[in-house]
C-alpha cells in the first residue's frame, strides 16, 4: 500500500504537470495575441504605403493627362489653322 507521502509526491507531480501545461497554454495565448497585434500593425503599414503610392500614381497620371489634354489642344487649333490655311491656298490657286 501507498503511505501519505508517497500519495502526497503524486499530487505534487500531477500539480505540477497541470502547472505546466496551463502556464504553455497561456504562454501560447499570449504569443497568438501578439501574432495577431503585430500582424494588424503591419497590415495598417502596408495599407497607409499603398494608400501614400496611389495618391502619388494619381498626381501623376493627372499632371500626364492635363499635358496631354494641352498638347492635344494646341495641335488640333494648329491643325485646323494649318489646314484652313492649306484651303485657303488651294482656293487661292
Amino acid at each position: 500500500m501507498r503511505t501519505n507521502d508517497d500519495s502526497k509526491f503524486s499530487f505534487l507531480l500531477i500539480g505540477l504537470g497541470l502547472a505546466a501545461i496551463g502556464g504553455g497554454l497561456m504562454a501560447a495565448l499570449l504569443a497568438r495575441k501578439e501574432t495577431r497585434e503585430s500582424l494588424r500593425e503591419s497590415s495598417r503599414k502596408t495599407l497607409d504605403y499603398l494608400n501614400q503610392q496611389g495618391k502619388k500614381l494619381r498626381e501623376t497620371t493627372e499632371g500626364i493627362v492635363d499635358k496631354g489634354k494641352e498638347l492635344m489642344s494646341h495641335r488640333c487649333c494648329s491643325s485646323d489653322a494649318t489646314s484652313e490655311a492649306h484651303r485657303e491656298e488651294r482656293r487661292e490657286t
